[in-house]
């Protein structure tokens, strides 16, 4: 390699305006989910591959892998935070009752999510512990929405499902590990030409086969509750049960948004392996992927030694920082200063930081960044006065 300076494949830096960017935005939702009730929680960046696969095994692929010198165990760099901290809430914490957690952090990947991604996101999102209510997954929701839009994102558009009844219909299938991932894979791409050959390659039910067949169409408002009535397969209590939740959270969800677009996808399956209950993602108009991602994964300490409910959501802080509106405010006040040891210079620098003003020490070169004002000694005080073009 020639150009040293080359960057892999989906492996990006921040530049200094994009990072004052993504930590101004960091600092804003942190403050958000806090005020909220979420704990921020900070997981390792590597941890054993037991640890990191024990709640999604489908995350294999995606995680880069490494051997600790000091046990000779094989180690993983994490691919997604949930699993991590659903550990967190399991073992470390061992909590009862609801519990509010969040999280800011980058993790790797071996392959992008989708075509030019990244395989280095800064993942943002929370995690409700403990509940198993509508209510913990609206809240869950409305944080998502916020989150978006704090990060100047408008015209949103929700896509909600429900894992289970997917679930439910590979297990009535008696469909194998591979075979359920293999399913998954068709459904998320609607690719309804190889889903009806992989149906009609296996022995089910013809109600569950019909079912299947049906999900990449069962997608749109209200309406597509209609052509369920027609499945049979959709008519059993637990996939009743779960079409009337799914009604009820857009219906709340409506009621606190007004404005937003929801969508129901039956075949939804944005989000990982794990989630086994309602999920839902973002959208915005003119970005094919989603914005941000969750669901329901009860259950998802078990291997830790504790089987909570649970539900979350996640995003990429820097897809959505590119994706939005706002912009820092380019007009702060800068202020140059001599470089000086004068215990009353130096006393008014530290007093102009300290109200928030940027103060730049003078070294006798050219500055990069340019200064809107300057401290000068008038009559024996240090005074701040505005850079005039003769300046």
């Amino acid at each position: 390699m020639t150009n040293k300076w080359l960057l892999p494949e989906g492996i990006d830096e921040a530049l200094p305006e994009e990072a004052l960017w993504l930590e101004t935005l960091r600092r804003e939702l942190l403050d958000m989910y806090q005020s909220w009730g979420y704990q921020l929680v900070m997981p390792p960046f590597i941890e054993y591959m037991d640890s990191l696969l024990i709640s999604s095994p489908t995350h294999d692929v995606q995680t880069f892998k490494l051997t600790d010198q000091l046990t000779g165990k094989m180690m993983g760099v994490r691919p997604d935070m949930t699993p991590q901290v659903a550990r967190i809430d399991a073992h470390r914490l061992q909590r009862r009752g609801a519990a509010r957690y969040c999280y800011l952090g980058t993790v790797l990947k071996t392959r992008p999510d989708n075509f030019a991604g990244s395989r280095s996101p800064m993942q943002v999102g929370v995690e409700f512990y403990g509940h198993t209510g509508l209510e913990s997954d609206l809240e869950v929701l409305r944080l998502m929405i916020e989150t978006i839009q704090r990060c100047g994102i408008r015209n949103l558009h929700i896509d909600l499902g429900d894992a289970s009844i997917i679930n439910r219909f590979a297990t009535q299938a008696e469909l194998s590990s591979a075979e359920t991932d293999r399913l998954y894979t068709l459904l998320q791409r609607k690719a309804v030409t190889d889903l009806a050959a992989f149906v009609a390659e296996r022995e089910m039910p013809a109600s569950i086969s019909a079912a299947l067949l049906a999900l990449p169409d069962l997608n749109g408002d209200q309406s597509i509750f209609e052509a369920v009535q027609q499945l049979e397969a959709f008519q059993q209590t637990e996939c009743k049960e779960s079409l009337l939740k799914l009604q009820s959270l857009a219906q709340m969800l409506s009621q606190a948004y007004p404005e937003l677009d929801i969508n129901f996808d039956l075949a939804e399956l944005s989000g990982f392996r794990y989630q086994n209950g309602v999920v839902f993602a973002a959208y915005t108009a003119g970005e094919g992927r989603e914005l941000a991602r969750g669901g329901r994964y009860d259950g998802i300490g078990e291997s830790f030694g504790e089987a909570r409910a649970a539900t979350g959501f996640s995003a990429d802080l820097k897809n959505l920082m590119g994706l939005g509106d706002r912009t820092i405010d380019s007009t702060a006040e800068t202020i140059l200063a001599p470089n000086e040891a004068s215990p009353e210079l130096q006393a008014v620098i530290q007093s102009l930081r300290a109200e928030g003003k940027i103060v730049i020490e003078s070294v006798g070169t050219e500055l990069d960044q340019p200064c809107s004002h300057q401290l000068k000694q008038i009559d024996g005080d240090w005074l701040v006065q505005a850079v005039s073009n003769k300046d």
